[in-house]
């Protein structure tokens, strides 16, 4: 094994290598000032939360339980207000019970919120009829609207990026803490969903049998503070350097750094190069840390990421989050698990069905099937039941709101519909309907 010891840091070495996917801001003094003034903000989240939840996801990797994350493709700095928070946390919370309880499995709940303002693009710029201009890389960056101004890369958003996610953490533990995700709140969370929805319906019929258990517990003289909140992590793709070294603090128990932007933070496919300096800062911070593997992804890749983010094997630590596409998980998938769970690594295993299901629908709108979602996780399913391992959970991109961006699910939605409510900043997202079909599916395969 590695001789890095999880007690020796140097959290700038990544600036001395090749950072890709990185801003070229249009003042460096302008970001220097704004990565300082972040340097004293208060942090987002605490080590000891960060910590937890490692907790969690060993047991993850230990096969004891699932994760459930998911989000916006991209937030919005518009996005970070009550009522969308609200819908976000209600369906991740639908989808949760529909798994704890038709899947009999404990689940470990991350939103992908509160954090993911920025994305990384195949290209650096954008041309519409022959004007070119920056890429948008999200609101951490710049604006999506295409003007000189609005695509200037700003440092000052990284300082609103940090603003919004406090807003949204804030209103998630008011929600998650406050009452709002009581198990009790069961019907409530479905009452504006229930009557015009196939899916509604089916979740209507798990709370009743959820509600008459809870009645019979507190009958018996049993009535669980679990019952009452729930536990909510943060993630985020921790993509601008600058931002997530401004937000890194030594604790002060353990004298170890952790990245107080998110709870978890992952690497992209695009940007988790062993040489590349993604992947050395994160493999100084002591939080949960993710990688997307895509279909290219080689079993020595997967060993080698392990040895340079998790050289001692601590449990919970590291989380391989696959992005095959429908068409590649079953021969792409098996020969990384194989080797992996020969290695011995504690690694968690989740599915990102999004990723590589995109397509560019003749109307122009980028959209998913739905079917290729499900058929994606249907064979990350298949190939850890072969192999005798334990299929972690999903990770996926998806709105509390009726958008029309992903094709298929109970309402039938087709490519024509696209246009009425095409809402993303970037990648399609599922809306709480289809999220909930693709749940109970989730919850199927955990039984069967």
């Amino acid at each position: 094994m590695s001789t890095q010891s999880s007690t020796s840091f140097d959290l700038d070495a990544w600036r001395g290598l090749t950072a890709l996917q990185q801003p070229e801001w249009a003042d460096s003094a302008e970001l220097e000032a704004v990565t300082a003034e972040l340097a004293a903000q208060p942090p987002l989240v605490f080590a000891g939360e960060c910590d937890q939840l490692k907790e969690r996801l060993a047991a993850v990797a230990r096969g004891e339980a699932i994760v459930l994350q998911g989000g916006d493709c991209a937030e919005t700095f518009e996005g970070s207000n009550a009522d969308a928070v609200r819908n976000k946390i209600k369906t991740l919370l639908q989808m949760a019970v529909v798994l704890t309880y038709a899947g009999s499995v404990p689940v470990v709940k991350i939103g992908r919120m509160a954090g993911q303002f920025a994305k990384p693009r195949s290209k650096p710029t954008e041309t519409r009829d022959g004007v070119t201009l920056p890429a948008y890389r999200g609101d951490m960056v710049n604006d999506v609207e295409f003007t000189p101004e609005a695509r200037r890369n700003d440092p000052r958003r990284l300082l609103r990026a940090y603003y919004s996610a406090a807003t949204t953490l804030n209103l998630t533990r008011a929600f998650t803490k406050g009452g709002y995700a009581d198990l009790r709140q069961v019907h409530a969370w479905n009452q504006d969903f229930v009557a015009g929805s196939p899916a509604g319906q089916r979740y209507e019929l798990v709370a009743g049998e959820i509600d008459r258990a809870l009645t019979f517990m507190r009958a018996c003289g049993a009535d669980p503070e679990e019952f009452s909140e729930v536990d909510f992590y943060s993630s985020h793709e921790a993509l601008v350097l600058d931002y997530e070294r401004a937000l890194t603090r030594i604790d002060t128990r353990t004298g170890l750094p952790y990245d107080v932007s998110a709870h978890f933070l992952w690497i992209g496919e695009r940007t988790r190069q062993l040489d590349g300096a993604h992947v050395e800062f994160l493999r100084h911070i002591r939080n949960p840390i993710g990688v997307k593997l895509g279909p290219t992804t080689t079993a020595d890749d997967a060993l080698a990421l392990i040895e340079r983010l998790n050289p001692e094997g601590e449990p919970g630590r590291l989380t391989f989050i696959t992005r095959m596409g429908a068409g590649k998980v079953r021969d792409a998938l098996p020969p990384l698990v194989e080797k992996v769970n020969g290695s011995g690594a504690p690694v968690v295993w989740l599915c990102d069905p999004m990723h590589g299901n995109t397509f560019e629908a003749e109307s122009g709108h980028k959209t998913r099937r739905l079917d290729d979602v499900l058929d994606e996780i249907t064979g990350f399913f298949e190939v850890h039941r072969a192999l005798g391992t334990h299929p972690g959970g999903v990770h996926l991109e998806f709105t509390g709101d009726d958008v029309t961006e992903c094709i298929g699910g109970g309402h039938g939605l087709a490519e024509s519909d696209l246009h009425e409510r095409y809402e993303t900043a970037c990648d399609p997202r599922l809306n709480r309907q289809q999220s909930l079909d693709l749940a109970f599916l989730v919850a199927e395969m955990y039984r069967g």
